[in-house]
């Protein structure tokens, strides 16, 4: 039995209902392969800031730092400005950890029909590869004369040969182990200092990787792209802002952005990544039994494959979404099934 120490932050609203879905299909897909969870719990949320005056505790990332993973729910809530939630708790995390890339993969799922009339099940299967901890949301800039009619605000973009390079590199690698092609968005014509040098670090992995088709979209273009014929990207790799932006489009193209999960990542282990479903706290339907645990069980799985179980990682997918294909599925999918339905449904298929 491979035994694995894991940090829980369930956060606001529907982060405290999804997560223990996903401890419950941890619990039963390990138990068939060799793997046990133990999980140390923390109350690091919009109660706690609007409690204590703070997200977590000053020393916060030292309790989790020997953890082998990071599993978080959602964070935010009425009251609590977005920025305040996001500075104070997952930004930190991404940033002290090295979490530098955002992983988000995007699928059009059997049961979840995609709003574009062409897209079936199966047709869309693309990643999106987001820089995490620098460009375009970096911590400088300030603003001058509050109130006045000359109040301006300063925000600066700051990106760096060895954070751009390793990103790309690893969205390369990534393309090689699937369909061999990177698509890098940019806007280069528009923006002239830090896309240039975005594009020419793109050029120079591309010189290395020579079994990887590349091409180059400019954002706007290649928001509309996605949206007219998603099927022909692969792995689609971006600056902060952009990859932030395009892997919630790909989401919505994908049918919900209820499903989607996402993983922040140090690909050199020297910290623990950390795996989230991207819904948000949903404060409308918190407390009702209406959440989709997908995006926490596909978080999960993700986590798996992080850890080296990759086949765990693949039969607790086939579950979540063979339950999909057999017509089980929350409100927001169209579904009659609650959270614990839903849940059900996914256990009984690894004979929980």
């Amino acid at each position: 039995m491979t035994s694995y120490r894991i940090a829980l932050i369930p956060g606001d609203g529907i982060g405290t209902e999804v997560l223990p879905p996903a401890q419950a299909v941890l619990a039963a897909v390990g138990k068939r392969h060799g793997i046990a969870f133990t999980y140390d719990s923390f109350d690091w949320s919009c109660e706690r800031y609007l409690a204590e005056g703070a997200m977590m505790p000053s020393d916060g990332l030292d309790r989790i730092r020997r953890h082998d993973a990071v599993l978080l729910g959602a964070v935010g809530w009425p009251g609590v400005p977005d920025h305040v939630s996001l500075w104070g708790l997952l930004i930190p995390i991404r940033r002290g950890f090295r979490q530098y890339v955002n992983l988000r993969p995007v699928k059009v799922l059997d049961g979840v029909p995609s709003p574009l009339r062409n897209a079936g099940a199966g047709d869309v299967d693309l990643v999106v590869v987001r820089e995490n901890v620098e460009g375009e949301y970096s911590e400088i800039g300030g603003r001058l004369g509050r109130g006045t009619e000359d109040e301006l605000a300063v925000q600066e973009a700051v990106f760096t040969r060895k954070g751009v390079t390793r990103v790309v590199e690893y969205a390369y690698a990534l393309a090689g182990s699937r369909r061999g092609h990177v698509t890098s968005a940019t806007k280069s014509n528009g923006i002239v200092h830090t896309m240039p040098f975005w594009d020419e670090l793109v050029e120079e992995a591309a010189a290395r990787h020579q079994n990887v088709r590349t091409d180059k979209e400019h954002i706007d273009a290649l928001a509309a792209k996605l949206v007219l014929a998603p099927e022909r990207f692969d792995v689609i790799v971006g600056s902060n802002l952009f990859g932030d932006i395009l892997s919630d489009l790909a989401a919505a193209v994908a049918g919900s952005i209820g499903v989607a999960p996402a993983a922040n990542l140090n690909p050199e282990r020297e910290f623990p990544s950390m795996f989230e479903p991207v819904h948000g706290s949903a404060p409308d339907i918190a407390g009702q039994g209406k959440a989709n645990p997908l995006g926490a069980l596909w978080s999960a799985a993700m986590m798996l494959d992080h850890l080296g179980h990759p086949e765990a990682g693949e039969e607790l997918l086939a579950a979540a979404f063979g339950a999909l294909a057999g017509g089980v599925s929350t409100a927001d999918l169209g579904g009659t099934a609650d959270t614990a339905g839903y849940t059900r449904a996914v256990l009984d298929r690894v004979g929980a």
